[in-house]
């Protein structure tokens, strides 16, 4: 609401809802805080940290700096104290990203806020150390962040995993959030780097092409268990985005002293105040399609010079992200050139990644900006278990992935040639054109008799994006380059070729047929279903067989999210069968139904022949429960 009310007020001029938002934030400020008689809380979720800031710079009253630094300052000082919602110990002591992404992005935010407009130096050193550990540890190529759906969390460093990362819409606004103010704190380009990479990939991904679908996670690797939604039960992502669009032009210029900076490249005109004097000023580009972007001079009421501060995107720099997590392999080396009026500005030291320009400029003054685009590939610290021995690729600040449509073949059987050669193209996905790229591949895949086949291909990767816009199937954006990495396609089995059914609708229903299984208890590398938020209750799963078949085993895998998520092992399960007259039968003399965490759970019975079979599922009383897989054999 204070955000809102803020943005009101700058858009209109209009007081009325600003005044409001100060009495609301006025009362917050009388009731809660460490002096007699109020009370010592700090949110639960945090955000409100952002808003008084912001409001302190909307109003110039420093009770909201003061009652922002305070909600952070006794973060960690409070009775509840755990790493899910960044309390586990104060903010100035933290060094590391955990917890619940979108709580832990809010709250760097309202940190790096308190330490621009405060000056602390323990503030500035601790969001430095926080923004380091993700970038260097934690960060998706996508620019997402939140590894794991069990508490929406970060995961350790270097768990990356990607058929299961969370990387939630809300945790990608955040990140943008986290960088903006990392850069206005510091000047540096290397924030807009992440920023820029999130916004064109692990953030507009949430969001449907013709704007009226959504992601919740934003995985990087699916089995067409993941759909877009017009709404969710719990609808932050889409009001979020549909907040943040509007608000993307502000984060395209800034300016400090007589320099005004260009972070952001999309055709807009714009007027800014440097140094008290109006310069309008307009962008005229294809970009990220390609790397020309032409700046005018318009309107400017300076008289004296002005420096044109131009960011150089790090992708251009050879640089994937600002740490070594991420690097290129293919050992190109893209240029740049920067003209005024047709003259070459001579390259410079890059200031902080910044190509400065300064001049007096007057109307008409033309400013050309060449960026070589080209596809590049990139590999994973090898620290990241999910991705060694894979690449991803990329073509300006796009990240581009494999999906179902676009290849006839089993893209999670695929391997990537050791010098992949790209050719550019051209399609539309949900009406919209886009730059696709293909390239020469080879696919592996086992037969019945268990020999390996291989067979070439030609692989056509799309921007990740635009992803599960024509119909869910597979996707993925890291993909095999060592033999090692390739996991070839497996035959077909009873399991694999029987119609899933379910006492009541499930999410990702596919995973218990899709012949992948967990490594361990904590693996959430692979898909799985789960019957979240029941308790107490008797579920089912049905395996509708292709044909009457002889059945004497099956093989559960049971996924178990403990501590912080919902699922836990089944109470008690049970085979059925149905019989010749169309009845439901438990299956006789079966040895035993385990229900350990993360192992196959094999039961053994007296063979029956059937066309069809139920996983019957006994939930425990406080708990949901799920499962990875179920075999039949």
């Amino acid at each position: 609401m204070v955000e809102g009310a803020v943005a009101y007020w700058q858009a209109t001029g209009k007081r009325k809802f600003l005044d409001i938002a100060c009495r609301y934030a006025d009362v917050a400020c009388k009731e809660v805080g460490p002096r007699p008689g109020q009370t010592c809380v700090v949110p639960g979720h945090q955000i409100a940290e952002m808003a008084m800031a912001r409001l302190y710079l909307a109003t110039g009253e420093k009770r909201y700096l003061d009652f922002a630094k305070f909600l952070l300052d006794y973060r960690g000082k409070t009775q509840i104290k755990n790493d899910y919602s960044q309390s586990h110990k104060p903010v100035v002591e933290q060094d590391e990203a955990v917890g619940h992404a979108v709580r832990a992005a809010y709250m760097y935010a309202g940190m790096a806020d308190v330490a621009a407009l405060t000056g602390d130096q323990s503030y500035i050193d601790a969001i430095d150390r926080i923004w380091d550990n993700i970038v260097s540890k934690k960060l998706y190529i996508t620019g997402g962040i939140g590894a794991t759906a069990s508490g929406e969390a970060f995961g350790k460093n270097y768990e990356l995993p990607n058929m299961s990362a969370y990387c939630e819409t809300c945790a990608a606004i955040g990140n943008v959030y986290v960088n903006y103010r990392l850069f206005l704190l510091h000047g540096d380009s290397k924030y807009y780097d992440v920023l820029e990479r999130t916004l064109y990939n692990g953030l507009i991904s949430g969001v449907s092409l013709d704007g009226g679908n959504f992601f919740y996670p934003n995985p990087l690797e699916s089995m067409g268990q993941h759909q877009r939604q017009a709404w969710f039960g719990c609808a932050c992502c889409p009001s979020n985005i549909c907040r943040f669009i509007p608000s993307l032009p502000g984060y395209v210029y800034a300016v400090k002293d007589h320099a005004l900076y260009v972070n952001l490249f999309m055709s807009n005109t714009v007027t800014q105040k440097v140094a008290g004097k109006s310069v309008t000023l307009s962008q005229k580009t294809n970009y990220p399609w390609d790397g020309d972007i032409e700046i005018t001079i318009g309107k400017t009421a300076l008289k004296e010079e002005m420096t044109l501060q131009i960011r150089i995107p790090g992708w251009v720099r050879g640089k994937v992200v600002p740490s070594d997590l991420y690097t290129y392999s293919d050992n190109k080396r893209l240029g740049y050139t920067v003209s005024v009026n047709g003259n070459v500005v001579q390259a410079i030291d890059l200031e902080r990644g910044y190509f400065s320009v300064t001049r007096k400029w007057k109307k008409g003054d033309k400013i050309q900006i060449h960026f070589d685009m080209q596809p590049r590939i990139v590999r994973a610290n090898n620290k990241v278990d999910a991705d060694r021995g894979m690449v991803a690729i990329e073509r300006g600040p796009l990240v581009y992935c494999a999906e179902h449509p676009d290849n006839s073949f089993d893209i999670m059987g695929v391997l990537m040639n050791q010098e992949p050669q790209f050719t550019l193209g051209k399609s539309e996905i949900a009406g919209t054109p886009v730059v696709t790229l293909t390239t020469d591949a080879q696919t592996l895949s086992f037969d019945k008799q268990g020999r390996l086949h291989t067979a070439d291909q030609r692989l056509t990767l799309i921007p990740y994006y635009a992803w599960c816009h024509r119909g869910s199937g597979k996707m993925r954006v890291w993909m095999p380059q060592d033999l090692n990495a390739t996991t070839p396609s497996q035959p077909a089995t009873l399991a694999s070729q029987s119609k899933v059914t379910a006492s009541s609708r499930v999410p990702a229903l596919s995973s218990v047929n899709d012949r992948l299984v967990p490594r361990d208890e904590n693996d959430r590398s692979v898909p799985y279903t789960h019957w979240w938020p029941k308790q107490g209750v008797t579920e089912w799963i049905g395996y509708e067989l292709p044909q009457e078949s002889a059945v004497q085993s099956a093989t559960v895998y049971w996924f178990d999210d403990g501590p912080w998520g919902g699922c836990r092992v089944p109470k008690s399960w049970r085979i059925l069968y149905q019989d010749a007259q169309g009845q439901w039968k438990p299956v006789e003399g079966a040895d035993c139904y385990p229900t350990d965490k993360g192992a196959p759970c094999t039961v053994n019975f007296t063979p029956v022949t059937t066309k069809a079979l139920r996983l019957e599922v006994t939930l425990p009383d406080d708990n949901a429960a799920g499962l990875f897989e179920w075999i039949v054999r």
